[in-house]
């Protein structure tokens, strides 16, 4: 029997989920982001999921907008990062894609084109301090794009730092920050996840709804169910051996987890080589028949080993690293890290399966 490890996709919650952005922000379009394989989802498989209700599309490059026109989609995309290079400027007049612009050099390499039309979305530096043009630079630059005739539409963007945080004073910083540019009367997009579900005053135009959609919390204070958000990755393996250990014995590598009482150690088939987080602590819950269950010891490569003392448990028994009965959120604060992590680094040897497709 070939290896249990195994990440389910739930698709149906993915619709769900993105209908939830939709309902936050019902005058806005949204845009589902679909970066870095979906969030390590599968893009083709979310794509094609959320392209028949979907306004559009946002990825970080334009290799991941030629994905998904390669896939058939149609829908407008948006490249979060712009262009790279005048090459990546011609690609997407020739494949119809919106381009953000954060830079000089970029709108350089706009204004060599001779010929087709382009859709723009300007970066704002409301802050954050990565991409983006300070807010006195943007009105310059808007008039040196609306100056070019394969510049067909202008929109503003920006990116909050802090929307993770309900009520942190660098938010209203930022709001404060843009406010001059509301003269120019052009669209805006300003919100990611947290934001679309707290900062309803910020929805403008368009919206960019990411860790929502794959039914992760945007907020540090909030569950994903408490926001209404349905998981949608769920990893699981199984138990492939149990061993009763008694106290004072060691399990794993380094004698990290030294017994404090006689204890039953299942070892189930998933380590850091499945992507995994290396980083878990001894403590970090998975569920077993569904109960919450420590990890004891440090993660290998293929294994990771819990105590299930007092538990009725035998060989080849289901094991939820996260998703449906236990939030990756949970998970990912015994790791240290978030859950976008999380997903992004599952490995090419789990095995995924789709539901709802």
């Amino acid at each position: 029997m070939a290896r249990a490890t195994q990440a389910i996709i739930d698709l149906h919650a993915l619709r769900e989920n993105y209908q939830l952005a939709k309902r936050a922000a019902p005058h806005s379009c949204a845009y589902a982001v679909v970066k870095a394989n979906a969030y390590g989802h599968g893009v083709a498989q979310v794509a094609n999921a959320l392209a028949p209700s979907a306004d559009g599309f946002a990825v970080a490059c334009v290799d991941e907008a030629v994905t998904l026109r390669e896939l058939g989609i149609l829908l407008p995309v948006l490249v979060l990062e712009g262009p790279m290079d005048l090459q990546e400027c011609q690609t997407a007049i020739d494949l119809d894609l919106q381009l953000a612009v954060h830079n000089a050099q970029q709108v350089q390499w706009i204004s060599s084109l001779s010929s087709g039309c382009i859709h723009v979305f300007v970066k704002v530096d409301s802050g954050m301090h990565r991409l983006g043009f300070a807010v006195h630079e943007v009105p310059g630059v808007v008039s040196q794009l609306r100056a070019l005739n394969v510049v067909s539409d202008i929109q503003l963007m920006s990116h909050f730092a802090c929307a993770d945080e309900t009520g942190h004073p660098f938010i209203e910083q930022q709001i404060k920050a843009m406010a001059p540019l509301a003269a120019m009367k052009l669209p805006m997009s300003l919100c990611n996840s947290a934001a679309v579900m707290t900062l309803p005053q910020c929805h403008q135009h368009s919206i960019r709804p990411g860790i929502m959609l794959y039914g992760s919390s945007p907020l540090v204070d909030k569950t994903g169910s408490q926001l209404g958000l349905l998981p949608v990755m769920t990893l699981q393996s199984e138990i492939i051996a149990l061993h009763d250990v008694r106290a004072g014995d060691s399990v794993g590598y380094g004698q990290a987890y030294i017994a404090k009482q006689d204890c039953r150690i299942a070892a189930v088939a998933i380590g850091y080589g499945d992507g995994y987080p290396r980083s878990a602590k001894k403590g970090t819950p998975v569920l077993i028949r569904g109960q919450k269950r420590p990890i004891a010891g440090r993660v290998s490569m293929d294994m990771i080993t819990v105590d299930v003392t007092g538990m009725e448990v035998a060989l080849g028994d289901t094991v939820t690293l996260w998703g449906t009965g236990l939030s990756a959120d949970e998970v990912a604060k015994f790791c240290d890290t978030i859950s976008y992590e999380l997903f992004c680094q599952i490995t090419a040897r789990v095995k995924v399966r789709y539901l709802g497709s």
